[in-house]
């Protein structure tokens, strides 16, 4: 499916009957990653799958894609769809997302589960390492692409999953440069919103590898402390919906289902 925003196509799967939930892939992912957890979830709820600005399917809005233009584009597919409410789950970049979303429009979020994510803004390094990424993908995007998939992985990891790190890395070339650099610098700039997250009264889920070469599990360890925020831990790296397949599928469905 596809509705016009802002001048430019954007592209969402819709599934199932039930409670909704939003699905937002993370950065050089689009909505095919959510493939099998859709299966677990479209027999209770109603499942909507949304390639973000410059991923998948959905064509690039200008030369930065902020977190919030992001979701305010989140915002129009749910007011298409007339969903009021809805749970969202983000990976990576769409946990990002998932925030934005939730401080934007309160209304529209019932619970947002963090997968491989963080409610940290970017540190000054983090943000001189996206500028360094802008460069290189700039130079040679193939080779940036190609580097970035394999180092989400756990070390012990990248062997084992081979094969499924050449699907996803033939996804991840499909995502445009324009796309590429506009999702590194809005992910540079973005707010931190860790005081938000521990605050907010909605359910919340936070998904973390112990082996996640992007995520400091110490620092989201510092913000997350006594919350009232459910931690789940997995013992590999940042593609935990690959890494933890069957687990990851689990958990969700009860934290959805409570």
């Amino acid at each position: 499916m596809t509705i016009q925003y802002k001048g430019v196509s954007v592209h969402f799967e819709v599934s199932g009957e039930g409670k909704p939930i939003v699905l937002l892939h993370g950065f050089l992912e689009n909505a095919k990653m959510w493939q099998h957890l859709t299966k677990t979830l479209n027999g209770s709820c109603q499942v909507i799958a949304i390639d973000l600005l410059g991923h998948g399917e959905t064509e690039c809005l200008g030369y930065i894609h902020t977190m919030e233009d992001m979701a305010d584009m989140v915002h129009a597919v749910l007011e298409h769809l007339g969903v009021s409410k809805a749970a969202v789950i983000g990976h990576s970049m769409g946990g990002y997302v998932a925030l934005a979303l939730a401080e934007l429009f309160p209304e529209n979020v019932l619970s947002v589960c963090l997968l491989n994510s963080t409610a940290e803004g970017d540190s000054e390094e983090r943000q001189l390492n996206r500028d360094r990424a802008v460069k290189a993908v700039k130079q040679n995007h193939r080779a940036f692409v190609s580097m970035a998939i394999s180092n989400l992985f756990a070390e012990d990891n990248r062997e084992r999953f081979s094969d499924v790190i050449d699907q996803v890395r033939s996804e991840a070339l499909k995502t445009p440069l324009q796309g590429i650099i506009a999702a590194l610098e809005g992910m540079k700039i973005r707010k931190d919103r860790r005081k938000q997250f521990v605050n907010a009264k909605y359910k919340k889920l936070l998904v973390i590898g112990l082996k996640d070469p992007v995520l400091d599990y110490e620092s989201v360890m510092a913000y997350v402390g006594n919350s009232d925020i459910e931690l789940v831990e997995f013992a590999d790296g940042h593609m935990s919906y690959i890494e933890n397949k069957k687990e990851l599928d689990y958990k969700i469905f009860q934290f959805i289902e409570k």
